[in-house]
């Protein structure tokens, strides 16, 4: 499976008083990560909840923050993924600076209906 790769910038917002990023954000960055790699699997969110009825939703998140991004530094969010299981989808991701690992995080999310209820993962996602 290919990584997906997204550009970040750091700006001043995202810093605390130190100039380090907050430690928040970087959940922030790679839920834009896990956004965009959906937009290019061809999966439009809004429809689905829209006209199916259904959403991906975060259940767990394993993090470990190994070295802090600072002010103006050129980040990299890298996801890979996978279908697990009928609902479960597995995400691995990093935050990078270069080649340095500055934030890892295994995110599991799962399908469910908009009442709540866990759901099949859309067939373009299995296949994907």
């Amino acid at each position: 499976m290919t990584d997906h790769v997204l550009p970040v910038r750091v700006y001043y917002e995202d810093t605390d008083m130190g100039g380090i990023v907050y430690y928040a954000n970087y959940l922030k960055y790679i839920e834009r990560g896990r956004s965009e790699l959906v937009a290019d699997l061809g999966l439009d969110q809004n429809v689905m909840r829209e006209r199916d009825g259904i959403v991906f939703v975060v259940t767990r998140v394993e993090a470990d923050y190994l070295a802090p991004a600072r002010l103006d530094d050129r980040l990299t969010v890298v996801t890979r993924h996978r279908p697990e299981g009928a609902v479960r989808w597995m995400f691995d991701q990093e935050v990078r600076r270069g080649d340095q690992v500055l934030f890892r995080a295994v995110v599991t999310a799962i399908c469910m209906t908009l009442a709540g209820r866990p759901v099949r993962l859309p067939a373009a996602l299995r296949g994907a």
